[in-house]
């Protein structure tokens, strides 16, 4: 169970390094559309645990609620192909009571190019009745200690999200 620790810092990113796998690619050797969301889903879930000590089970245990996504936004900028290492970000940009907005994003190995953009749009709903509900206790910490709390994030499109995080790997 996540417990929040006013002395420690908690990186505001995951990232992920891994090889795009041949079964998870087209004929013309690219990353098959809808295997994005699996390469981003899978790098979050190991590296929540192991940055902040978190098993998102044990919180849908705890407090009988999860997150369901009710909205994606993907931008497919360049190619990933089969055997690249990549490098996979992800990051909360941005939370209220019983919402989260997960930005994900894919780079080549080198993180020097963008390939792909993701915004995964989630609300916090009990099991029992799906219905929504508010964030508490440790959930409430974790999004506070690890969210970007990103305000502006509404007041720009995805297209130009790609621009800002294209324009950033250029600068690094």
């Amino acid at each position: 169970m996540f417990e929040y620790d006013a002395e420690k810092h908690y990186p505001k990113e995951t990232e992920s390094r891994v090889v795009i796998r041949f079964q998870d690619c087209d004929p013309l050797r690219h990353l098959n559309n809808a295997k994005y969301f699996d390469y981003f889903f899978n790098a979050r879930e190991d590296q929540v645990p192991k940055l902040y000590g978190l098993e998102v089970i044990d919180l849908i245990r705890k407090y009988k609620a999860a997150w369901v996504v009710y909205n994606h936004n993907i931008s497919y900028v360049k190619p990933a192909m089969v055997g690249e290492w990549v490098r996979i970000m992800s990051r909360i940009l941005w939370h209220n009571e019983n919402t989260i907005l997960v930005e994900y994003y894919m780079t080549d190995d080198s993180k020097t190019q963008l390939k792909t953009v993701l915004w995964s749009t989630m609300r916090y709903v009990t099991l029992a009745e799906g219905k929504s509900t508010n964030h508490e206790g440790a959930v409430v910490d974790f999004l506070e200690a690890t969210s970007l709390k990103r305000n502006d994030i509404w007041d720009f499109s995805i297209k130009e999200r790609v621009k800002q995080l294209s324009m950033e790997l250029k600068k690094s």
